[in-house]
């Protein structure tokens, strides 16, 4: 699901408790006018204030992280084509060619290699593999067999740091 998807969703269930909760702030209002011979100084008025206050910022907090979610979260389903292009920008012809040449090998990707080339892509060229397994939520030899097909292909190329990899653009 897309992010601003999800903010609208976010943001209409903030809207949705808004009127459970203001409906429920009235009962609760009425009940306390009816039932409490204090007046302003009943101690139901006081607590009745206090859950109004506690209820309202909630809800105007889950609308914030709606807010927030819907234009400020960044969609991790952008093109492969796109980026690549984004990324070469020399207008020399031997890099046009470099760039046509790549592109043709990204349209061929199946939906699991082009997931972690836009993971590497989005990380500008390199990322560890053990951040790709966390990202993709796959295996780790999953995320190995895919490595060793891109690689072969000649879209990543892998390099030993301590225990782990680093995976970066060709």
């Amino acid at each position: 699901m897309k992010n601003k998807h999800v903010g609208l969703l976010i943001i209409g269930m903030g809207v949705f408790f808004l009127f459970i909760v203001f409906s429920f702030n009235m009962a609760l209002n009425k009940i306390v006018n009816t039932s409490c011979n204090h007046g302003i100084t009943c101690p139901m008025n006081v607590t009745l204030r206090t859950q109004e206050l506690i209820s309202y910022s909630l809800i105007a907090l889950l609308v914030v992280l709606g807010v927030i979610v819907f234009f400020f979260m960044r969609d991790d389903s952008t093109p492969i084509k796109e980026t690549a292009i984004i990324k070469e920008t020399d207008s020399d012809n031997n890099h046009k060619m470099i760039l046509e040449e790549k592109n043709n090998k990204l349209e061929n990707l199946d939906e699991e290699e082009k997931k972690i080339m836009n993971l590497v892509l989005r990380e500008e060229g390199s990322v560890y593999q053990s951040d790709l397994v966390k990202e993709t939520g796959l295996s780790k030899v999953t995320v190995t067999r895919l490595l060793d097909r891109l690689e072969g292909r000649g879209l990543i190329e892998r390099k030993r740091r301590g225990m782990t990899n680093i995976v970066v653009m060709k």
